[in-house]
């Protein structure tokens, strides 16, 4: 076998050119691999790198809908061998989603990747897209993982970073169980190597400072910053050029735990709210891409989706209402209206929303402080799914949406039953 390296590129991938160049750079041979090519012409190949960009434009959630491609099952049977897999950004995003890493019984969904927060002293000082330098710190044995063996433990590079959800968060008994198995290969760290939990530090919010995870095995790693896009992270490239040297064998195995079980409660509307479902005028090209997936995983269904607002208000007036109309924050009047659920018969509606809802937080601060829209005492924001079932059994068919994650990841999202 030649150690031809996949450079696994799905719809709105974008750092393909930076990967070519890292992998030259480290003695590795990058071959192009797109999403829709032969699966034989993958088998072929001695690793992967699933690189960053915006996959299928983070539709619905980012890296969910390429975890769920066929090309995703290969990648997973050939990793199985001991193959290195390593996913750079929206890369590690669809690595989560997968369930590759942590790497659990079946790649049950465990963790995730979601929105950004910069904190200070307990403050937050902003969230969503940002991108700047990080130093991020091996605190492993070199010899743990298929991406540390030219480093060593304690060493730490300056890797730039672009993402809006790379904020890590995991139950806290199974982040134990990954430190205490070395799965957290890379940690943020300042200039002289301290770990800070705290912006500038930690630049997105993730628990425990965790800019890397991989499986028990070592051999698959999930990374929010780009080594691929700065000399500095060529090491980590140079050590999968190594790892490929040696002899590994079907070795891996997953890791021994049961994750929590999350029900879905039914949605109760607060007395004090207003509540709006905005719709789009134009074809909504989020539930599109959704509905296909959906199809190709052989699911029958339709899918509408519509973002739902809560305003909490000390008053529900019709003057209210109109002030936060003309304000344009909740919804742009060009290309979107008010609209009234009316789901198809056979559908079932879902409301989904952060556990951190830091969107509402934001417009509730920008309609006060920037609008002086007096009253509001808090705006919850969420997304609601209509899915229609087109034929078999219909709560069987709904348990297979549920169960694809594709509406919601319940570690970082709640899900309720909407009317």
């Amino acid at each position: 076998m030649r150690d031809d390296i996949a450079i696994v590129q799905f719809p709105g991938s974008n750092t393909e050119r930076e990967t070519f160049m890292a992998c030259r750079r480290s003695g590795l041979n990058p071959v192009e691999f797109l999403w829709n090519e032969t699966h034989e012409k993958l088998t072929k190949c001695a690793g992967y790198i699933i690189i960053g960009g915006f996959s299928y434009e983070d539709r619905s959630r980012a890296g969910v809908i390429a975890s769920l491609d066929p090309v995703i099952n290969v990648i997973k049977a050939e990793s199985e061998k001991g193959k290195p897999v390593l996913g750079i950004c929206n890369g590690a995003q669809i690595l989560i989603e997968s369930g590759l890493v942590p790497g659990l019984n079946n790649y049950a969904l465990c963790a995730a990747l979601t929105d950004n927060k910069r904190v200070i002293n307990g403050d937050v000082l902003g969230t969503g897209y940002y991108n700047s330098w990080a130093n991020i710190a091996c605190v492993v044995e070199p010899s743990q993982t298929a991406f540390t063996r030219h480093l060593d433990t304690g060493e730490f590079i300056r890797v730039p970073f672009a993402h809006a959800e790379g904020r890590f968060i995991i139950p806290e008994d199974l982040l134990t169980t990954l430190i205490n198995n070395n799965q957290t290969p890379f940690r943020y760290c300042d200039d002289s190597g301290n770990i800070i939990n705290e912006f500038p530090v930690n630049p997105n919010g993730s628990v425990y400072n965790v800019a890397a995870v991989c499986n028990p095995t070592g051999n698959i790693m999930a990374m929010m910053p780009h080594p691929e896009r700065t000399p500095n992270g060529d090491v980590i490239f140079k050590s999968i050029a190594e790892y490929l040297k040696e002899e590994h064998g079907n070795k891996t195995f997953p890791l021994d735990y049961e994750p929590q079980k999350y029900s879905i409660q039914q949605y109760s509307s607060d007395p004090d709210g207003i509540e709006w479902l905005v719709n789009m005028i134009i074809t909504d090209n989020e539930a599109v891409s959704v509905h296909n997936a959906l199809a190709h995983l052989d699911i029958p269904v339709k899918v509408q989706r519509m973002r739902h607002w809560e305003i909490i208000a000390d008053k529900k007036t019709s003057l209210l209402q109109n002030a936060l109309i003309e304000s344009g924050e909740l919804f742009n009047s060009n290309k979107e209206f008010i609209a009234k659920n009316k789901p198809y018969n056979n559908s079932a509606s879902f409301l989904v929303r952060h556990k951190e809802d830091i969107l509402g937080r934001q417009k509730q601060q920008s309609l006060t402080n920037r609008f002086a829209i007096e009253g509001i005492r808090e705006i919850r924001y969420g997304v609601l799914w209509n899915i229609t079932v087109n034929s078999g059994n219909f709560e069987t068919v709904i348990q297979q949406v549920l169960d694809n994650h594709i509406l919601y990841n319940p570690f970082s999202q709640n899900c309720y039953k909407y009317g």
